[in-house]
């Protein structure tokens, strides 16, 4: 998922990506733990797209704490 994917997305959008980022990545560990994953890549990607969701969440939450 590209940054500018997310930056387009609304609060909302976003919460609901997390949402399911989170469960897919709950999903891929447990695939893991029972070797069962074919695609041990995938759980970088999904972390990483935690990460940039949660970063734009946090700008801005910042852009609404200075006005």
């Amino acid at each position: 998922m590209k940054i500018q994917q997310i930056r387009d997305m609304t609060d909302q959008e976003i919460e609901n990506t997390l949402k399911t980022l989170r469960k897919e990545l709950f999903n891929l560990r447990f695939q893991l733990a029972t070797h069962q994953l074919h695609n041990p890549a995938r759980i970088r990607i999904v972390k990483k797209d935690i990460a940039r969701l949660l970063t734009v969440k946090r700008e801005r939450e910042l852009k609404k704490e200075e006005v």
